[in-house]
């Protein structure tokens, strides 16, 4: 089953617009404090069975509160779908111990449950269209995005200030990946060429460095956050993975890479934190027991280049890789072995490297079908639709951008957006950070940011959009802010 406090947050996000209509800062502190409260609650392993009686509970009272908001179970299967691909993620691992059906049957590699991209697209239709025209999409994304956002345009959202703090740490060497920590305003980590990953602390003011992890001999390539945030896993050109302690800065493990290769890109099984897919320079994709250290049997394919870049579908059941000859693998996960089986392959462009891979299962009430985010070294920003639960992947459209032979990363907004369109942020050659909205016809930039002296090749934003991070290839860090209304 999905985590109960997830389902729980969900319950509480869906109704905040209905508290305090005049004061939107106090349903914004409201669904922050609930957020957190349930954080701490979820550690201490009450039962399973009493958790699903508070859900019951709570949701019999707020219903009684504020009326119902929508037909019993009309949306349930979306609802818990998209909160499985949400940035709130409080307690997932236990609760899909807790249920072994969650893990399929062993041995069917094909599923159409969560993981049916055709379902879930139907799903996200019927939930959109059965409302009148203009009005809210009745899901708890939609109601934390109202929250937390606030009740502006696209273009105002995303109005940056100026400039928070500037970290140059890492000066002369570039930081090819920054990254926020997962339902975290102020904690962020960013890794180096030098060798290095920088931990940093945003609040309280002023901004600090607060550990940097050394150990690399070469350059660090990428990393990732665990789920909760206590450890991190990078891979580096020395041809290792290392598996850190992010309280102390600790090195936990060092992992070698199976073929002895330059270790390119990483991520971790959203569902399973205990394994690591990493990506290396012999064209190869292992899945990686990070707790053995020892490789999944079964969990290595081949692709036809060096492999640049990776990500999972929100219920962990799909993995895309992209490498350096233009190409995009989709394989089928196992979620009982670990076990990748090929399934689909997608020429972007012959011989231009895909750099950056990111997915989302529902971009926006306009763009329900699950969705990739591509760049590959062809001056453009790529939309894919994901058609089928395979990872067949479909042109839905391209934004115009300068990128011919630097590792240029680009994500989809964290929030679910209720306002009309959503966003998309790229770095870019140009040395700027680029907005774009996936479902305008016309002038699709919404925003520009300029400040960076080197091409832009990461950005990271964190849980609420209040702040927007970027690294550049010179080494520098800017951490933007977003301009309240």
């Amino acid at each position: 089953m999905a985590a109960v406090w997830q389902q729980v947050l969900a319950v509480d996000a869906r109704y905040n617009a209905y508290r305090t209509p005049t004061f939107p800062q106090f349903r914004t502190q409201y669904i922050r404090r609930r957020s957190q409260l349930l954080r701490e609650n979820a550690k201490a392993g009450h039962p399973p069975a009493l958790r699903r009686q508070y859900l019951r509970l709570r949701g019999q009272l707020l219903g009684q509160r504020y009326g119902p908001l929508s037909e019993p179970g009309s949306a349930r299967a979306y609802s818990n779908s998209i909160v499985r691909s949400s940035r709130t993620t409080l307690d997932r691992m236990e609760d899909f111990e807790d249920d072994p059906r969650a893990l399929g049957a062993r041995g069917h590699r094909r599923s159409v449950s969560r993981g049916s991209y055709q379902l879930q697209a139907q799903m996200n239709r019927a939930v959109y269209e059965d409302r009148p025209p203009g009005s809210v999409v009745p899901t708890s994304a939609a109601e934390a995005s109202r929250a937390m956002a606030g009740d502006t345009s696209l273009s105002e959202n995303y109005a940056f200030a100026g400039m928070y703090h500037v970290f140059d740490q890492h000066v002369d060497e570039a930081v090819p990946r920054v990254r926020f920590a997962n339902d975290d305003r102020h904690r962020l980590a960013c890794c180096s060429l030098d060798g290095s990953i920088s931990l940093c602390q945003l609040v309280p003011a002023p901004p600090t460095v607060l550990r940097v992890l050394r150990g690399h001999t070469r350059g660090v390539s990428d990393f990732a956050w665990s789920l909760s945030n206590d450890i991190l896993v990078s891979t580096s050109l020395d041809a290792t993975m290392r598996i850190w302690a992010s309280e102390d800065g600790r090195c936990i493990r060092e992992i070698p890479d199976p073929d002895s290769a330059e270790l390119l890109c990483c991520t971790f099984q959203p569902v399973n934190n205990n394994l690591t897919v990493v990506g290396n320079a012999k064209h190869n994709v292992h899945v990686m027991n990070i707790s053995t250290g020892k490789k999944v049997k079964g969990g290595s394919s081949k692709l036809t280049g060096r492999v640049l870049a990776l990500s999972f579908d929100a219920p962990g059941r799909l993995l895309w890789a992209g490498d350096d000859r233009g190409s995009v693998f989709s394989f089928l996960f196992d979620m009982a072995t670990g076990k990748l089986t090929k399934a689909k392959r997608l020429v972007v462009h012959e011989g231009s490297p895909v750099t950056s891979i990111s997915a989302r299962s529902w971009v926006s009430r306009e763009a329900r079908d699950p969705s990739l985010l591509i760049n590959a070294c062809l001056s453009k920003l790529l939309l894919y639709r994901v058609v089928d639960n395979e990872g067949t992947l479909q042109l839905k459209r391209s934004f115009p951008i300068e990128q011919s032979s630097h590792p240029v990363r680009s994500i989809f907004c964290p929030l679910m957006s209720f306002r009309q369109g959503a966003c998309v942020v790229t770095g870019s050659e140009d040395m700027c950070v680029h907005f774009f909205d996936v479902e305008r016809a016309a002038k699709a930039a919404v925003n520009k940011l300029q400040g960076h002296s080197a091409p832009v090749l990461d950005v990271s934003f964190n849980c609420d959009e209040s702040l927007l991070a970027s690294s550049d290839a010179s080494g520098m860090v800017i951490v933007w802010r977003r301009e309240q209304k």
